[in-house]
């Protein structure tokens, strides 16, 4: 079975275009829906596995349709190598705004920001 774990695992290497980090540890993800595919070529066939739709909620950090469309095929190419992964949505949501507070602690190692004394410390 297809996990939300799973999925934020693969999008770990999707990367924001204007920022050095990826979507997970810059906190652009809000929402992940995975439900099972009973309609996916081969269901219900033994030693076929389940198919899953996922449907992925995420903001930018920098709105544009490049940064959206750039986004959105990194996270459509990386869960199609997922064997469970079926039918993927992503939806852009406008609300609420990205803000740097939002960047995780790994996402604060990986840009420089911890332990930096000339950056403002992000919490």
């Amino acid at each position: 079975m297809l996990t939300e774990p799973d999925i934020l695992i693969a999008l770990r290497n999707c990367y924001d275009p204007t920022l050095p980090c990826n979507i997970v540890d810059l906190g652009l993800i809000r929402r992940i829906r995975v439900a099972p595919d009973p309609g996916a070529p081969g269901a219900g066939i033994p030693g076929v596995p389940q198919k899953h739709r996922i449907q992925i909620e995420l903001v930018l950090s920098h709105p544009s349709e490049q940064t959206e469309a750039q986004i959105t095929e990194q996270i459509r190419n990386r869960l199609a190598g997922m064997e469970e992964a079926g039918e993927v949505t992503t939806l852009i949501i406008p609300q609420p705004v990205w803000t740097p507070q939002q960047i995780t602690p790994e996402g604060r190692r990986i840009l420089g920001l911890d332990g930096n004394p000339n950056l403002v410390q992000i919490r």
